[in-house]
């Protein structure tokens, strides 16, 4: 695996590093990829959450912490510069898998350390049974991207104050505040090794070599960074609600379901929540939908050609028409 540098260091915005990532899943195809990248504090949140019911707007504005929407799934996170942010970049397309290499390599880092670490069979990365480090999934053509958190410091108060995770959702986790279910490196490393030290570790234990990117590719990144930053791609478009759903689905994730109808026909759909998506929810869910009616028998019959774990990991066809008819 090759880690990949930038020609100069500075600290740029978040949606740079996501942009790197696709560059470099495009551009580079013969070697996995790692590299690790810090921010100032930011809010990011994934691809389906709808900004408002994720993020403490207000507080980020009075605090001056960016937001930022990304391509992949998942949860909403909070980075500073005390939080390393990792991306790896392979050539699976099975996320289960992609999922667990990388998340297994990480805790073998860990335990190099003398770190209790494991992970949870999904997404998180434990210490003491603690998370620190959550990750999610995003899947271009002929590659697939892992990247996420790990918390050798933070702001706990900006972590806390910036993201509104639903009381349903820490239920679901068997806890009664985000603060009480992580933990940080320097918890566990105090005094015997700092944020520099720590990531030139991992770098020497996950990569074999570098990979210097050159002011060319910074340009080609920096245009694809502009995809990100579109109000369009960061608030999203939702319809007129006439019906509006929120539900948990064990293993997969919490939904937000707008639906606007129209005499009981389905004139607009939107799916968003934290699950992992890896297929166009547009195009094989929301698209078939539109214009059927909004009854059991329509919606199977709309969907019948749909296996629902191509779409939604982990997620059957029959959960997600018990969801969208709540």
């Amino acid at each position: 695996m090759k880690y990949l540098l930038l020609p100069q260091t500075d600290t740029r915005i978040l949606p740079f590093y996501l942009a790197m990532e696709e560059y470099a899943a495009r551009i580079i195809k013969d070697d996995d990829i790692f590299f690790m990248w810090q921010v100032n504090p930011t809010v990011i949140f994934g691809r389906n959450q709808l900004i408002a019911n994720e993020v403490n707007i207000p507080y980020c504005r009075e605090h001056g912490i960016a937001t930022y929407r990304r391509k992949s799934g998942g949860g909403c996170v909070f980075a500073d510069m005390s939080n390393i942010m990792m991306s790896y970049i392979t050539c699976s397309d099975n996320v289960e898998l992609t999922f667990s290499r990388y998340t297994s390599a990480v805790v073998e880092v860990l335990k190099k350390l003398g770190l209790n670490a494991s992970d949870n069979g999904r997404n998180d990365i434990l210490i003491d049974d603690r998370k620190v480090s959550g990750n999610a999934f995003y899947h271009l053509p002929g590659r697939s991207i892992v990247h996420g958190t790990m918390l050798f410091d933070t702001d706990m108060a900006h972590m806390q104050g910036a993201i509104t995770p639903s009381t349903e959702k820490l239920a679901s986790k068997g806890v009664k505040s985000v603060r009480s279910r992580i933990t940080t490196l320097s918890e566990h490393l105090a005094g015997k090794m700092n944020i520099e030290q720590f990531k030139d570790f991992v770098k020497s234990e996950m990569c074999d070599g570098d990979i210097l990117l050159t002011n060319s590719d910074i340009a080609q990144i920096e245009e694809i960074t502009q995809t990100y930053l579109t109000p369009e791609f960061i608030y999203g478009n939702n319809p007129r609600c006439t019906n509006t759903i929120q539900k948990r689905v064990d293993g997969v994730g919490e939904f937000q379901i707008s639906i606007e109808l129209d005499h009981n026909i389905i004139k607009d759909i939107n799916i968003a929540g934290d699950f992992f998506v890896l297929g166009s929810i547009d195009e094989s869910i929301i698209a078939p939908l539109k214009g059927v009616a909004y009854t059991r028998e329509a919606i199977t019959e709309a969907l019948k050609q749909l296996d629902a774990s191509t779409v939604i990991a982990s997620m059957t066809t029959e959960q997600l028409i018990n969801t969208i008819l709540n």
